[in-house]
């Protein structure tokens, strides 16, 4: 696996790849690596020949610094995680090798429709202009046929989705299912921060996501979300941010259920660390 830490680097290693007839797939990940990314990069050897992970912690998407202070960054644990995945190579700039100029904002600032204001960038604001400013600097540097992201952020790969059409770029974007632990509990590389009993106490977030998809087409919808939102509040050290029943392409709550491209997503704070999670329900 080759391991390359500037963008002239990457190009030079990618360049006979690109003038072959062999698709290449870019896996963008923060590291902190766990199965759910392991399970992007074996859909995305299914699909390209060439697959490359990249592992940069972006700082331009964190809206509160002590959060991009205590992301975990385990790189000797994640290259050996590649290595072993069969991943071709792993991208890992410095902030200065993407950022010249950091930490003097670049003028940034594109249309990604009335979705990006919505639950994560209501808490979160200007988030998803970060993670599309580093997701299109990535773009450009390896020049993917294919992009694999997670559905566990389903807001992000929409707004990835709404940049690539921004942009008119020539990747496709491919949204690859949630990978969770045994007890239902969406795979995170946040969830390290959890104490033993903010674990525990994290698995109502997906009973509660379960509860609504189960009970889809049985109950109403107000009936699916007080159910929903009391299971949460009574549970302790969790701090319910939202839980929505939307569409899928506008993240706007759904009014009935004739709507087949509905999405339940929840948001919580589990003791000191917030999680999100989501299901399709139809």
């Amino acid at each position: 696996m080759e391991i390359l830490h500037t963008i002239t680097a990457l190009k030079a290693w990618l360049q006979p790849m690109q003038d072959a007839p062999s698709k290449i797939a870019l896996v963008p990940t923060m590291g902190a690596l766990h199965k759910g990314h392991l399970s992007l990069i074996e859909i995305a050897q299914q699909q390209a020949s060439i697959v490359v992970c990249s592992i940069f912690v972006n700082p331009t998407q964190f809206t509160d610094p002590k959060d991009l202070e205590k992301y975990p960054r385990p790189l000797a644990h994640d290259i050996k995680m590649l290595q072993e995945a069969g991943c071709s190579a792993v991208f890992m700039p410095t902030v200065k090798e993407m950022y010249p100029h950091y930490p003097t904002p670049e003028n940034w600032h594109i249309d990604l429709g009335s979705a990006e204001f919505l639950l994560e960038g209501e808490f979160r604001k200007g988030h998803y202009q970060g993670v599309t400013q580093i997701v299109k600097k990535l773009f450009d540097a390896v020049q993917p046929d294919l992009a694999f992201f997670g559905q566990k952020d389903f807001q992000q790969v929409l707004m990835i989705k709404n940049m690539v059409k921004y942009f008119k770029l020539p990747v496709e974007i491919v949204s690859c299912p949630i990978i969770r632990e045994d007890d239902g509990l969406a795979m995170s590389s946040r969830n390290i921060h959890l104490s033993d009993s903010d674990r525990q106490h994290a698995l109502v977030l997906s009973r509660a996501l379960q509860f609504v998809k189960d009970g889809y087409h049985q109950l109403t919808l107000e009936e699916l979300l007080v159910h929903a939102k009391q299971l949460i509040s009574a549970t302790p050290d969790v701090e319910l941010d939202y839980f929505t029943i939307a569409d899928q392409e506008t993240l706007l709550p759904i009014a009935d259920k004739t709507n087949k491209n509905a999405i339940a997503l929840v948001a919580a704070k589990v003791g000191e660390t917030r999680l999100i999670d989501n299901m399709l329900l139809d």
